[in-house]
């Protein structure tokens, strides 16, 4: 089957039907598309292309700059406690955990665990976010941190792996110098495309804005470090004027959910082989077993420490368990490097996968707070304090329900750590 037409129809009829069973069920429309990537995959061997991969990979770097781009400063300034401890050990115990159990205990080589600890302490941020837009958490405090906390994660993934295995040359100069400069002129020109060219049917700033990510993408790549990295710190530094502009986000969303997530949750799926989930599933079992563990044992006293209440807290801990991107992408290194073999690699990449299932069909289904109330308490706080955000996208502190926090004295109740 070589016509792109048809290939084209085949990837988004699947993604339609993952949409419809979404409805249906209840069940995060990016956790089906993965189950239907798993499904299509090994029963009519459906594979990728180059141009399927381009768009597959041209989501996951979306989401991630919208994921960035929610992340509203004022909350990060008053959370960064919360949002630098639990990113941090959410990266560091299953990094520590992973690599000692790949060594010791399955045996592999020091470089081919490093590998393992590395793509086995992410957290997903295209699930994270495409969960939170889905469920209306994006809107939320409670929401903003865990992305925040997210970013913390990945960001000590991608330096590891640049620690360990990235030789320093001009391009990678030539990438940090480039993405300084960007990182700091992008506001301002933001704006003034925006203010220029704003709100026309040519959408300028849509456009601008990806030539931003694609011009760090490519040095990045060229320097032999991650494309999605630069799209997050953009996003990021350009949260402040998103805030203003929904209408933007608005469109940039439906761009990325309707035509490029479908392809790289699907694609995702595509790469969980079964005979070799057959034949590794007891090791696989265990690799995610680690993971989950040492996620549980790094987050989860932090979310108590921080008091966050029961339910928030078990689904912070469950998000920040996910792992797709960032991990996927550290065993594809591994194995175009020569540092892990094929077998290594499909183990590694179905637990990612799995993990980006497993937690999170489990947080939404059990844990997920209520949003109402989460909306309403931030809305109530932000008014307090003054805010001038009174639409229930707030800069307040994220909050459970009332009568669960009424009498506790945490973030969840308003006073500023």
């Amino acid at each position: 089957m070589n016509n792109p037409y048809t290939i084209a129809a085949v990837w988004l009829g699947l993604a339609f039907l993952a949409a419809v069973l979404a409805t249906r069920t209840g069940v995060s429309v990016s956790l089906i598309e993965i189950l239907i990537g798993v499904l299509v995959g090994n029963l009519f061997h459906l594979t990728s292309n180059g141009w399927v991969d381009f768009l597959a990979g041209f989501g996951s770097g979306l989401l991630t700059f919208l994921a960035g781009a929610e992340i509203e400063p004022s909350v990060i300034r008053r959370h960064w406690k919360q949002t630098i401890s639990i990113g941090f050990v959410s990266f560091l115990l299953p990094f520590l955990g992973s690599v000692a159990f790949a060594r010791w205990v399955v045996g592999w080589t020091w470089p081919a665990s490093q590998i393992a600890g590395i793509a086995l302490s992410t957290t997903s941020v295209a699930v994270v976010y495409a969960v939170m837009v889905e469920s209306g958490f994006n809107q939320t405090n409670l929401g903003r941190v865990i992305l925040a906390a997210c970013f913390v994660t990945d960001l000590g993934t991608v330096l590891a792996l640049g620690l360990f295995f990235t030789h320093f040359n001009w391009y990678l100069a030539a990438f940090m110098v480039a993405t300084i400069v960007v990182l700091v002129a992008a506001p301002r020109l933001m704006r003034y495309v925006i203010k220029t060219t704003g709100g026309r049917v040519s959408e300028a700033e849509i456009k601008f804005v990806l030539v931003l990510m694609f011009g760090l993408g490519g040095i990045a790549h060229a320097s032999g470090s991650e494309p999605i990295l630069p799209a997050y710190l953009v996003g990021m530094v350009l949260a402040g004027t998103f805030l203003r502009e929904r209408q933007l986000v608005a469109r940039m969303r439906t761009l990325a959910f309707t035509i490029l997530t479908p392809f790289y949750f699907i694609r995702a799926g595509t790469f969980v082989v079964a005979s070799a989930v057959v034949s590794g599933a007891g090791i696989i079992a265990l690799l995610l077993g680690v993971k989950l563990l040492t996620k549980f044992a790094g987050v989860s006293p932090l979310t108590r420490a921080f008091r966050f209440p029961g339910r928030e807290g078990m689904y912070t801990t469950l998000l920040m368990s996910t792992g797709l991107t960032f991990g996927t992408i550290s065993a594809l290194f591994g194995l175009n490097h020569g540092v892990i073999d094929r077998s290594q690699y499909t183990v590694l990449v179905t637990v990612v996968i799995l993990s980006a299932f497993v937690p999170t069909l489990i947080a939404q289904q059990f844990f997920k707070p209520k949003l109402e109330d989460h909306l309403a308490r931030d809305e109530a706080e932000a008014a307090a304090r003054g805010d001038a955000d009174s639409t229930g996208s707030s800069k307040a502190e994220p909050t459970a329900a009332p009568v669960a926090v009424s009498s506790q004295s945490s973030m969840f109740t308003g006073r500023s750590e």
